[in-house]
This record gives C-alpha cells, sequence and structure tokens, in this order.
C-alpha cells in the first residue's frame, strides 16, 4: 500500500501495510490509518510494518536476458599511384558498416503492486493474499496468479556508419615530406527501449521502474590532419635533432529527436523534443628532439593541447525516468533512511566540452642499455559536464528543486526526504591535474657475450593525481573531490586516490628456441589510501569540510567517525605460450606448365624438350597447421586472496566498487588460434 498521489510505501519503517478487512490478518484494531484510500474519501484501517518473504510462492526472483547481434561490413580502399608520380604515397579508403543489437529481458516472479494491492483487499480466503505465512507456508495458486508476474523488458540499437578516407604527402621539406589526412563520416545512431506496462506505470515491486523511450540521431562530420617534419635526422641544426609538429582540426553537425513522454507520478507529459548543435575543435601537438641519440641517448620533448568534444549518449538525452529506491545519510537529520529516487535524462543536454593540455619527455639514456623513462603532467579542465549526481551527493548539498521533503514532524526544522530527483545536467565544471609516469627496463641476456637465454622486461607505471575540483553550478564554488571516495551514482568519475601504480615483470624466452613462444610474468597493482565519504560520516554539512564541518552550527556532529579507506595491493600471475613451428618442407607436385614443356639447350649443344615440375604444393594439414600459431594462456588474479578495504560510505555493499572488485582470487585459462 503507498501514499495516496505518491509512490512512497506507506508503512513508516518498510514492509506492506496489511487491510484490517484482509482474510488472514489476525489483528482485529488498525494500528494506522491511510487517509483518503477510498474514492469518497474515507481511509483504509490497516497493519503496518508486515515482512513477508516470497520465496515459497515462487522461489528465488531472476532474469532470463537474451541478446542478438547483426553485423555488416563493407568497403574499399586502394592507392592512387596510378595517376602519377605525384599522388604514388596517396591512399584512400571508403566504407560502410551497419551493426544492430537487440536484447530482451525476461524478470520472473516480480511483483504487481495492483494484483498485491487487490489481493491484500480481498476477504475470501482462496483467493487473498496472506502475508502472514511462516517460512514453509506458501499462498494458493489463485492468489500467486494475482500477485507475481513476468516482465518484459526489450531494446534496440542500431549504428549505420558511412566514411571515407584520403591521406598522402603534399610536398617535401628539407627535413622530410609534409603529410596529410582527410575524412568524412556521417552516423544515424537509434535507439529504442520498450518496457513493461507495470514499469512504465511504476507498479511493479522487485524491479527497477522507468518509461519507455525512442531516440535517434544524425551526425555529420569531416576531419583534417596535417603533419610538418621542420628538422629531422636527415635535416637538422644544433638544438633540433628532430622537430615535428602536427596540426589537426575536427567539426561535427548533430541533429537529435526524443519521443514524447507520458506523464508519470509527480512528472508532467514530456513532448517530443528535437535539438541540434554542432563543434569545431582543433589539436596541436609537437615533437622534439634535440640532440643526437649518439650524444646522450634519446631524449624526446613533447606537448600537446587539445580543444575537445563530446556529446551525450542517447539514453542521456531521453526525458524517460527511471525509479530506484536508494538509501542515504541524511546530514541535515543525521540519519540514514531511504527514499524514492527518479534518475531523468535531458532532451536539452549540451555536450561537454575540454581543453586539455599536456607536457612530458621521454628518455632512453645511452649508457644504460634498454632502460626507458618517461614523465607526462597533464591538466583537463571541462565545462558542461553531463553527469547525473547521484543521491548522496545530491542529499548532501541539499540541492533545491531536487530534494522532495516531507511536512516537519517539528516546525522550524526539515523534514524526511520522500524523493530524490537525479536529473541528467550539464555541471559548471570540474578541473583534474596529474602526473602519468613509466619506468621500462628490458634486459637482454644476449649483452652478457654468452648466448641468448631470454629477456626480462620491468615496468612500473602509474598516476599522481595532483588536482581534482568539482562545480556543480554556476553560481556555487569549487570544492576539491582529489583524494576521496566518490559515492556510486554520480556518473563523473570513480573515486580518486591520490597514487595509483603497477609493477610487472615478464620472461619472454630466446628467440629461434622452442622457447621462443613462452612469456611468463607478474603485476602488482597498487591502490593508496583516500579518504572515505567523511561528509556523511561525520554529519558535516559542509561538502569541502567533510571532517570537521565549518564553525557555529555547520560543525560536523560526530568528527571522530572520520576515516580513511585503507590502501589495497593485489598480485596477478599469468603464463602464456605460443606455438611457432617452422614451415614444412614444400612438397612438389607433379604437374604441367602452359604450352606443355619447354626446350632446354643441353651439354652436346642439342635441344631438348622438358616437361616442368609445378611450383604448387598442398595445402599444409594436421594438427601441426591447427597448432601453428595457438596461444594457450594460463592466469590467475588476485593470488594473495586479498579483500577489497572497507569503505563505511558504501552503504549497499561495503567497499568501493568503482577501484576493486570483491571476486577474490581466482584462475582463468585461454585457448586463442591465429589463422
Amino acid at each position: 500500500m503507498k501514499t495516496p498521489g505518491t509512490n512512497i510505501g506507506f508503512s513508516p519503517g518498510g514492509g506492506i501495510s496489511v487491510p484490517i478487512t484482509n482474510a488472514f490478518n489476525p489483528f482485529t484494531v488498525a494500528d494506522a490509518t491511510i487517509p483518503n484510500f477510498f474514492p469518497d474519501g474515507s481511509g483504509l484501517p490497516v497493519t503496518t510494518g508486515v515482512r513477508f518473504r516470497g520465496i515459497n510462492d515462487t522461489g528465488p526472483r531472476h532474469e532470463k536476458f537474451t541478446y542478438s547481434d547483426s553485423l555488416f561490413d563493407v568497403g574499399l580502399r586502394g592507392e592512387m599511384g596510378e595517376f602519377g608520380d605525384y599522388f604514388k604515397t596517396w591512399n584512400w579508403e571508403a566504407g560502410f558498416r551497419y551493426s544492430r543489437n537487440e536484447g530482451q529481458d525476461l524478470s520472473v516472479g516480480m511483483v504487481s503492486a495492483p494484483g498485491l494491492r487487490d489481493a491484500l483487499l480481498d476477504t475470501d480466503p482462496t483467493t487473498a493474499f496472506d502475508p502472514f505465512l511462516n517460512l514453509t507456508g506458501h499462498n494458493t495458486k489463485a492468489a500467486r496468479s494475482r500477485v507475481y508476474v513476468t516482465l518484459h523488458n526489450s531494446g534496440e540499437y542500431e549504428l549505420p556508419i558511412g566514411y571515407a578516407t584520403i591521406n598522402g604527402d603534399l610536398f617535401n621539406l628539407p627535413a622530410g615530406p609534409v603529410s596529410f589526412a582527410l575524412g568524412s563520416e556521417y552516423d544515424a545512431p537509434r535507439w529504442t527501449r520498450d518496457r513493461d506496462p507495470l514499469n512504465t506505470t511504476f507498479q511493479s515491486i522487485g524491479s527497477v521502474d522507468g518509461v519507455g523511450a525512442r531516440v535517434n540521431r544524425d551526425v555529420w562530420s569531416i576531419y583534417q590532419e596535417v603533419q610538418v617534419p621542420f628538422t629531422s635526422p636527415a635535416w637538422n641544426f644544433g638544438g633540433f635533432y628532430s622537430f615535428e609538429v602536427d596540426f589537426a582540426e575536427r567539426e561535427e553537425w548533430y541533429s537529435q529527436n526524443t519521443s514524447a513522454i507520458l506523464a508519470s507520478g509527480a512528472f508532467p507529459t514530456q513532448p517530443a523534443a528535437h535539438s541540434r548543435y554542432n563543434a569545431q575543435k582543433p589539436k596541436v601537438s609537437v615533437r622534439w628532439e634535440p640532440l643526437d641519440p649518439k650524444w646522450i641517448g634519446a631524449l624526446i620533448l613533447r606537448g600537446s593541447y587539445t580543444e575537445a568534444f563530446h556529446a551525450p549518449h542517447l539514453s542521456e538525452i531521453s526525458p524517460a525516468s527511471s525509479q530506484n529506491a536508494t538509501g542515504f545519510f541524511d546530514p541535515f537529520l543525521r540519519q540514514v533512511t531511504s527514499a524514492e529516487e527518479r534518475v531523468i535524462g535531458n532532451p536539452n543536454l549540451h555536450p561537454e566540452v575540454a581543453y586539455e593540455w599536456s607536457y612530458g619527455s621521454v628518455y632512453s639514456p645511452k649508457w644504460i642499455k634498454g632502460l626507458t623513462l618517461s614523465a607526462d603532467w597533464w591538466h583537463i579542465d571541462m565545462r558542461s559536464i553531463a553527469s547525473f549526481l547521484g543521491a548522496q551527493f545530491i542529499v548532501e548539498n541539499n540541492i533545491p528543486g531536487l530534494v522532495i521533503r516531507a511536512p516537519p514532524a517539528i516546525p522550524g526544522e526539515l523534514g524526511p526526504v520522500i524523493l530524490v530527483i537525479d536529473p541528467n545536467e550539464n555541471l559548471a565544471g570540474a578541473i583534474f591535474e596529474g602526473l602519468d609516469y613509466e619506468a621500462i627496463y628490458i634486459l637482454d641476456s644476449t649483452i652478457f657475450g654468452h648466448g641468448d637465454f631470454g629477456r626480462l622486461t620491468a615496468t612500473v607505471n602509474g598516476t599522481l593525481l595532483s588536482r581534482a575540483e568539482l562545480q556543480i553550478a554556476p553560481d556555487t564554488k569549487r570544492f576539491g573531490i582529489a583524494g576521496e571516495f566518490i559515492p556510486p551514482g554520480f556518473s563523473l568519475t570513480s573515486s580518486l586516490p591520490w597514487n595509483r601504480a603497477n609493477f610487472s615483470l615478464f620472461y619472454d624466452g630466446p628467440a629461434d628456441t622452442w622457447l621462443a613462444g613462452l612469456d611468463v610474468g607478474a603485476v602488482v597493482h597498487y591502490t593508496g589510501q583516500y579518504e572515505d565519504d567523511n561528509a556523511s560520516l561525520t554529519g558535516s554539512p559542509k561538502v569541502n569540510m567533510p571532517r570537521t564541518g565549518g564553525p557555529g552550527d555547520n560543525a560536523a556532529r560526530f568528527p571522530f567517525r572520520a576515516r580513511k579507506v585503507a590502501d589495497w595491493t593485489t598480485l596477478d600471475l599469468i603464463a602464456s605460450y605460443t606455438f611457432n613451428l617452422p614451415p614444412p618442407a614444400r612438397a612438389q607436385v607433379p604437374g604441367f606448365a602452359k604450352d606443355g614443356g619447354k626446350n632446354v639447350n643441353m651439354k652436346d649443344g642439342k635441344e631438348k624438350n622438358v616437361m616442368p615440375v609445378s611450383t604448387a604444393e598442398y595445402n599444409p594439414c594436421g594438427w601441426r597447421a591447427w597448432l601453428n600459431n595457438t596461444t594457450l594462456t594460463l592466469g590467475m588474479q588476485n593470488v594473495l586472496d586479498e579483500d577489497p578495504p572497507f569503505v563505511a560510505g558504501s552503504f549497499e555493499n561495503g567497499y568501493d566498487e568503482s577501484l576493486a572488485t570483491i571476486k577474490g582470487r581466482f584462475w582463468y585459462i585461454q585457448l586463442k588460434k591465429r589463422f
């Protein structure tokens, strides 16, 4: 039973509200009355908070997924040298691809809210629903058929793509040719989602309710790129052994349509919508090698500036909503609670834009053969970010219009949250900065002069996050999110630890031996510690001061609850072998030449007609042919079976789903054949 006019269950502490008139209700006095339940305005006396598990009625709820994929791909490519020597480096390609994905989801054992309501109101024991059964009991067949249903949901996604490209050299400079690439593309994605009528009317229990939708888009794009070598090993001067600049630009034009959405719950009808936008974004990159590698080794300095453009996904621009029951901590009432959440797309969503720059270097020292070091500092300034905020984030910030509260029990205070609206919106922006680094050392056993015993490759790479700031609206201040757990539902980014790194060591067998195909190694993954969702844990109303809150009334109520998520280290092992068998000796096959033979001069000066031997060969077959180019891989992940660190802010399961997994130790085997 729900509160009239809402999708919120009436029972204050959850559970089922059972009418006093129910055929199996053992209570004769109601503990609550649902107001205005009947058309005449009268209320319904009920017993609230009744808990029931329907395992003996239907068995565990489960879902059956069926997918069907189809793909058609055709294309042509060629060279243009036949048009003259100037075009001998020019190549072209054109093609068309059509892909389609269809899916069906059958949700078995779900509950029909209207069917349950009618069965609870029933006074006939043969057809009424009994929620007071013990663990071994089950309802009558007539009652089960009214309450339990199989929901049918389906969807399709199709994507036709046509493209054409051309590339080659325009002219030569002293340092080398100036090359170019030019292309165009047309995409026309279509997305459809059809939901069960119970889902579209938000009348199911145990399933995610939502509205069906249809969205289509047409995208026209062109791009061009020019690469200019100002200096190179073939032509250079002091300080500019090699200097190369790459200029690129892409233009895109979008046109999209969304279907009309019928009214549901608190949300009015949404009419069909049409929108258009376009983008023109450049990219410039520089590669500079100042010195000849013979002096100090290979030193490369590199940098780039990019303006990026990302259109929202089709599902993000549909105004169709989905319903969830979500739990969160309300820092204003200082309690953990739950409420209905509506996740809504936005047909007026704008594309995301980003301004990125990076600079770094790659160095292979002359005196340590096999060592390569690289580091790149990067900066990303994202604007008009399209993202869901997540219920926890919305409630923590008490964003106006997105948090709906019931009337307060005490005048002047906030009431409990009954609805959280999580629309897909263009946020004001975010800034990320950090350092990517990598060190690779390859130890080739041949450098010791005692033969080839294979090689070892050691790699260390990782990311140091320096800065991460988020601004959720133009009239709000930016606040830091670096080094913090990000609550589930916030789709912009995963959690943001300061440090993440990988360490690996691999051995490859010596060439020209049966061990040449052997590859054995180990990988260590490390995630550094970071702050838990301390704004929720401490009850701080200040998200930028999650541990202590602000002064006065803004102080955190439970500052002692602030904590960090522990670091996490896992070990993976992998071994693979690729069979590279030598080709069999060619078996000559008797045959005839086109002219039936040819004349050959013999030692005595006479000519003799010789029947030739064909150069044809039998197709290789047998186990050697099937085994050749076959790779067998055996691996084990999380060898030490390390559990992910506990995250108190992850109310659902107690660990960080964005960075960790609870699969634990597991092994796998893979067989791959290359033809």
